[in-house]
């Protein structure tokens, strides 16, 4: 499998690593202490074979028992120096991995926040979720672990060189012979691993985006009884993921291989060659003990490099991975200079000669949108499906930026205002209600979290939401996740009672009484009524009672406005308009022409 041709398209290697300084700087002087604990405590272990060799030349050749005690003494004193410097750089470790990942996780949270809706929708949840948290974890392993043994038995490595040098040069340049084709090997592995590494990452958030979506639609899965299909598809994924993680247990085997083969025949090399210059005199028999012991401080070094190594290229994949989310454009980002502006309670909204094209579409959405939407006015949006209704409603808070002319609110471009005070003064209910894992009081407030008790209820009187009262903590009340121990209609009438909250200058429903039954949508417009008359409103309709609740109709096809009027009016007069109505979706529903002729004359 070494002849993937995917490994050649590999984006990262070590230099990824670079990335995480901006996140270290912060903790430089914890860093280098961890550095400095490591790289002593390391070297310490190098004063051992000294002492040895100097036992063995010393004392016992001489059969001085009394020369022993100082060298054994000094040795044990290295020993307890070792021991507190391991102290000293666990501390250090330990403080600066865990807050170069809370900084890392918590920047990777506020981008997240910051990428537009068209980044989001561009992305599986997975990928973002195995980002967060997996990639996040493996950098912190390496920065609290790989990152420091990894430079400090470099140094290590290169110390003990010179010092084998300068005991016996010739056995010296033998063992920094038999150490480059060790690094050769180590060099092209490099970029073998961290493509393998990155596909397996890759795929790890594929195989998180199935457990999620099979989690949040167990519902439709159960009554669809579907489940073996989720598993197959999930299996399928599960069995790439496993297969890709064997053909990177086979590289990791191999380097582990040669870095453990090596230094055995290190070892024979410096058997073979200290014995025979034993034997010739050139090298004292403490001199070769001193020697061997020497080079046995060099085995964890060596045995470790394959490993670290492997370590450093997971971690360069995950900064390439989580690079890519904080190199993500900000596409709708408050312009320099922008200021509060002045916007009235109700305002007036206006498109004006707005288009919207998604990046690299080929036809545009939205087409020369023209519409003046009056204070207090309440505007339904009418239009087949697909027709740029939901498009045009998520201009208004700068879910979506406008790709030609522009939005405004009492005059304002809606890209003057900051993005605080634009998503201040504008509410949103969408048709699809999402709901978080908190109580009913923080999701109702998540918008307006200094609103009253007093406002809270009327919120809840107008979207019919009352029930809450007799969920068992009331208001306090903990919702699971996406809302899902609670009906459609439950989760929708909430989602409302969130959006008119307050009474915000302008407010956009996005057909937000869709799972509603007739008699609590009825109840629902009724009070709903009282908060139109006092907010400037957008409305998308999709039935033919929510059309009713407007002053105005506005009728969108192939992304233009075409007709704005009273409902009787257009439905006398606009052919398209009656056809929509009457034709089988939703909006005309099981009313006939009569029937809504007759209820929006009265």
């Amino acid at each position: 499998m070494t002849d993937d041709p995917t490994l050649e398209t590999t984006r990262g290697r070590l230099s990824a690593l670079a990335r995480l300084w901006p996140f270290a700087r912060p903790y430089r002087g914890l860093i280098a202490l961890t550095f400095t604990g490591a790289l002593l405590a390391t070297l310490t272990q190098l004063v051992i074979p000294l002492v040895i060799q100097a036992v063995v030349d010393g004392p016992i050749a001489d059969g001085d028992r009394a020369g022993l005690v100082p060298l054994l003494a000094l040795a044990l004193g290295f020993g307890l120096a070792e021991a507190a410097l391991f102290f000293l750089r666990r501390w250090a470790m330990n403080i600066s991995s865990l807050q170069i990942e809370r900084d890392l996780r918590d920047t990777l949270y506020q981008r997240l926040q910051r990428l537009p809706i068209a980044f989001h929708e561009g992305w599986p949840s997975g990928q973002l979720l195995s980002r967060a948290t997996t990639d996040v974890s493996t950098i912190r392993r390496f920065v609290g672990f790989g990152a420091v043994f990894l430079v400090v038995n470099l140094i290590t490595c290169a110390i003990v060189g010179v010092l084998l040098v300068l005991t016996y040069w010739p056995l010296g340049v033998a063992v920094l012979i038999t150490s480059i084709p060790l690094t050769a090997f180590g060099l092209r592995w490099e970029k073998r691993y961290n493509a393998q590494s990155r596909l397996v990452q890759d795929e790890q958030g594929e195989l998180a985006t199935d457990v999620e979506e099979a989690v949040q639609g167990i519902r439709v899965v159960k009554s669809l009884g579907r489940s073996r299909l989720v598993f197959g598809r999930y299996d399928r994924k599960a069995l790439r993921l496993h297969d890709l993680q064997l053909v990177k247990v086979r590289t990791l085997a191999q380097i582990w291989c040669l870095f453990e083969f090596h230094p055995q025949i290190t070892l024979a090399v410096i058997l073979v060659g200290g014995s025979l210059a034993v034997g010739s005199g050139a090298l004292t028999v403490g001199g070769l003990v001193g020697f061997v012991a020497l080079f046995t401080v060099l085995l964890w070094p060596i045995l470790s490099l394959g490993f670290l190594l492997a370590q450093a290229q997971e971690a360069a994949s995950a900064c390439d991975r989580i690079g890519e989310l904080l190199d993500a454009p900000l596409t709708v980002t408050d312009s320099p200079g922008v200021r509060p502006q002045q916007v009235g309670t109700p305002a007036r909204l206006r498109f004006e000669s707005v288009g919207f094209r998604f990046p690299g579409a080929g036809a545009a959405i939205l087409d020369g949108v023209d519409l003046d939407v009056a204070p207090g006015e309440t505007v339904a949006l009418v239009g087949a499906t697909g027709s740029g209704k939901t498009t045009m409603t998520a201009l208004v808070s700068r879910l979506l930026d406008v790709t030609s002319g522009r939005v405004t609110l009492d005059g304002h471009d809606v890209r003057d205002l900051p993005l605080t005070q634009l998503r201040g003064v504008v509410a949103t209910a969408f048709e699809d209600a999402t709901l978080f894992s908190m109580s009913v009081r923080e999701n109702l407030t998540l918008g307006r979290p200094d609103a009253g008790d007093d406002q809270v209820a009327e919120a809840l009187r107008v979207a019919q939401a009352e029930f809450v009262h007799d969920l068992p903590w009331g208001l306090d009340t903990r919702i699971g996740e996406q809302g899902l121990s609670l009906s459609g209609g439950q989760r929708q009438r909430l989602a409302l009672a969130r959006a008119v909250l307050g009474r915000p200058s302008v407010l956009v429903l996005d057909d937000p009484l869709s799972a509603l039954d007739v008699h609590t949508e009825a109840l629902v417009e009724r009070a709903l009524r009282d908060v139109l008359a006092e907010t400037t409103a957008l409305v998308v309709a999709h039935r033919a009672s929510t059309v009713l609740l407007a002053d105005r109709v506005a009728l969108l096809e192939g992304g233009r406005i075409t007709a704005v009027g009273r409902h009787t009016d257009l439905l006398a007069e606009v052919p398209a308009y009656r056809e929509l109505l009457s034709s089988e979706s939703e909006l005309g529903g099981s009313a006939n022409l009569g029937d809504l002729s007759e209820v929006g004359s009265r």
